[in-house]
């Protein structure tokens, strides 16, 4: 009988002024995992000491964008001679709750699923954790996914995992807020086999740079509207 291989799974988790919470996060993300790269998007604070001596590898990202330091993550691992087999998207503000990853990856590991989606339901949801805007939005968001593109997404969550050779495939161009929308957008229009898992989430330490502020999250949800009407229209 054959041993089974161990999966490569890396990390990436964009932040930004996170030095509160970073060290918390890389502490709790499961041993399986192989390596975590933490992408400073412009920090002033001491994110990346903390998070440099929580164990992670800690990239910098001069352009100001979620997007932008998920995909400086990604440009750092494309470098590497041993690829991964998956990738997880996890916030730096310690909303989510990173021992809940094998849950995230399981599908993928277990049922061959390409991509799987954290769902912040509502019964495991902190109370104040997600704001109205941000209710609306997902709700919003969701909704025109299932009219369009008969989609089973009921979330936007940010914490997510997908096969390292499907992201790939899906070729991301979202420098800001439509990152996460873009990816599921992208995982049906090209068939991608996918599940939603639902998580538990809670109030971040420190101040959404999002939904913290009317401004950001105004843009994100422009971002958001204008990947949906995008792809509804192509």
């Amino acid at each position: 009988m054959h041993t089974p291989v161990p999966l490569i799974i890396k990390v990436i988790i964009p932040a930004f002024n996170e030095a509160e919470s970073i060290s918390h996060v890389i502490s709790e993300i499961p041993d399986s995992v192989d390596e975590v790269i933490v992408v400073s998007n412009n920090s002033t604070d001491e994110t990346e000491a903390n998070a440099e001596s929580a164990g992670a590898t800690v990239l910098t990202e001069a352009q100001k964008g979620y997007g932008y330091a998920c995909l400086k993550g990604m440009d750092y691992i494309s470098k590497q001679n041993q690829k991964p087999d998956i990738i997880v998207f996890l916030d730096g503000d310690y909303s989510d709750y990173p021992d809940e990853m094998s849950k995230i990856v399981d599908p993928i590991i277990n049922d061959d699923k390409d991509f799987v989606v954290g769902a912040r339901v509502d019964e495991w949801r902190e109370k104040g954790s997600m704001t109205l805007p941000q209710r609306f939005g997902n709700k919003l968001a969701t909704t025109l996914m299932k009219l369009f593109f008969n989609s089973r997404f009921t979330d936007l969550g940010p914490f997510r995992a997908i096969k390292y050779e499907k992201l790939l495939q899906l070729n991301m161009q979202d420098k800001t807020y439509g990152w996460t929308v873009e990816m599921q957008l992208k995982a049906l229009r090209q068939n991608l086999s996918y599940a939603e898992v639902p998580v538990h989430y809670k109030n971040r330490i420190g101040v959404s740079k999002v939904s913290g502020t009317i401004k950001g999250a105004i843009f994100a949800g422009v971002k958001i509207l204008g990947w949906i009407f995008k792809y509804s229209f192509k």
